[in-house]
C-alpha cells in the first residue's frame, strides 16, 4: 500500500501522526487526501481553488479526502471539503478495511465526536448504512462511545437505521 498513497499516510494509518507532520514539514507539498487528513485548511484551501473537482476524487485506496478529513483531520478540513462540494454519502471503494462507508462511518470508527458533528451539521445521512447493513449508530454503540452515540441520536439516528 505505501507505494499507492505515499508515506505521509502510510504514517497515519500505523498510527503515527508525529511521523506523519514531520513528512508533511519536509515536503511542504501535500496533495488533497494528505492535507485533508492531517487537517491542513491552509493547503486543502490551495488545492480546492486550484482544481475544485479535487474534493470528489478518490485516493487510491479508495477513500476520498471527506473520508480521510472524517478518520483523522479536522471539522475544519471537513467543512472546506463540503464547501468545495464533497460528497458526504459517497461510499469507499476500499473492500478491505471499509467497504461502502461513508465519511461519518470514518468518523465514527476513529471514535471522532468533532468530526462526526461537522459531517452532520452538513447534513450527513445518521442511517446511512455501509456493508452488512451497519449504520453509524451500530459502529459508536459496538465501540461503547456513548458520547457518539447520542450525538447520533441527536442528529436523527434510530435503532436498526430506519426504513
Amino acid at each position: 500500500m505505501a507505494s499507492e498513497i505515499g508515506p505521509i499516510l502510510e504514517a497515519l494509518y500505523a498510527g503515527d501522526r508525529e511521523g506523519a507532520e514531520a513528512l508533511s514539514a519536509e515536503t511542504g507539498d501535500l496533495d488533497v487526501f494528505e492535507a485533508s487528513a492531517l487537517g491542513d485548511t491552509e493547503r486543502l484551501g490551495e488545492l480546492l481553488r486550484e482544481e475544485p473537482e479535487r474534493a470528489r476524487a478518490w485516493s487510491p485506496d479508495g477513500f476520498t479526502a471527506l473520508h480521510y478529513a472524517a478518520f483523522f483531520g479536522t471539522p475544519e478540513a471537513i467543512r472546506a471539503l463540503v464547501a468545495a462540494g464533497a460528497d458526504l454519502e459517497a461510499p469507499a471503494r476500499n473492500l478491505e478495511f471499509a467497504p461502502e462507508a461513508r465519511s461519518l462511518h470514518s468518523a465514527v470508527a476513529a471514535g471522532r465526536a468533532d468530526n462526526a458533528e461537522a459531517l452532520l451539521e452538513a447534513g450527513a445521512d445518521p442511517n446511512a448504512r455501509q456493508h452488512g447493513g451497519f449504520t453509524p449508530l451500530m459502529a459508536a454503540e459496538q465501540g461503547g462511545d456513548f458520547e457518539l452515540a447520542e450525538l447520533l441520536i441527536r442528529h436523527g439516528a434510530v435503532a436498526g437505521g430506519g426504513a
